[in-house]
């Protein structure tokens, strides 16, 4: 893996010097390729670390931080997610010509280099956000405790593993499921006060916690992501799907968008990463880093 954007003497030194032929030959010799390897799990968290601000309002003194692992608390303590402002960041991947899934599935445009990415942005969230027809359409299992991040999550006062919150408005969804019913960390379900009681009966029964974000059947964006704050979950990500992601951009919740561009070719009428109503005015991002590994590209964008 490479890294391409921002410039370091590391990237400078995968090419030439700069300039013409003249300056170049007394330049001297072209410094060496940079070497092109596996990043380690640690080299990749920093990578993707969160902003700042972000992590710095969730730091607590180490007897708080114990209390909240003894009463089992799966997210930062709810003292420590109160002076922190939630970030909600997306990752999806994108075939050169715009499709987010092949047969129905990310997989298929996907990468060891991706998943390992994929890893590691679940590794430091706090909770997963994905939306129900993901849930079916990808066989969604729980997210796992990684040993690799284990140190890194006990020191910012996480569970062993993200939870996972599963927004859907019908809760057309099997709570026998190992997603539900063998999580690390319980499983959400994210939905509307106006959802079928009988479904919201069902996922309590079957040992969900239910969050009610909205007045009607679905979720609100903007209530999704304060609620999840407010249970403890202030580092957010979302992995989609497509439906799922147009809605938190056309609500501008969208803080950050690591979007993998994947070099393939699929024409069809696969969906875009987004979809549905956008906002009125595109809203502008800046990109923030771009790596790359054999032709894919990694990028990560924050909105201005």
């Amino acid at each position: 893996m490479r890294r391409l954007f921002p410039v370091t003497d590391q990237t400078l030194s995968a090419g030439e010097p700069t300039g013409d032929a003249a300056t170049r030959r007394a330049a001297g010799p072209a410094p060496a390729p940079a070497v092109d390897r596996e990043w380690t799990l640690d080299e990749l968290a920093d990578a993707y670390a969160y902003p700042p601000a972000v992590t710095e309002a969730l730091a607590l003194p180490q007897a708080v931080t114990g209390a909240a692992a003894a009463t089992g608390v799966t997210g930062p303590a709810a003292g420590s997610a109160a002076g922190a402002r939630p970030w909600l960041r997306a990752n999806m991947v994108s075939t050169l010509d715009g499709a987010a899934q092949h047969d129905g599935r990310s997989q298929t445009i996907s990468s060891a280099a991706d998943m390992r990415i994929f890893g590691a942005l679940r590794g430091l969230a706090d909770a997963v956000v994905v939306g129900a027809e993901t849930v079916r359409l990808e066989e969604y299992r729980p997210a796992r405790a990684r040993e690799g991040f284990a140190a890194r999550r006990a020191a910012a006062g996480q569970g062993p593993a993200p939870a996972i919150a599963v927004v859907s408005a019908g809760l057309d969804l099997d709570f026998s499921l190992p997603l539900f019913s063998e999580p690390t960390v319980p499983t959400l379900l994210v939905t509307g006060a106006g959802a079928p009681a009988a479904r919201i009966r069902a996922a309590e029964k079957a040992g969900v916690e239910v969050l009610i974000a909205g007045e009607g059947p679905g979720a609100d964006p903007a209530r999704l992501v304060r609620a999840l704050a407010a249970r403890g979950f202030v580092r957010l990500l979302t992995e989609g799907g497509p439906r799922l992601l147009g809605q938190f951009v056309a609500a501008g919740v969208l803080d950050e968008l690591c979007l993998t561009v994947s070099p393939t070719l699929t024409a069809g009428y696969a969906q875009r990463i987004a979809g549905g109503p956008g906002p009125g005015v595109p809203e502008r991002f800046a990109l923030v880093s771009l790596l790359e590994q054999d032709g894919y590209l990694f990028t990560r964008y924050r909105r201005v």
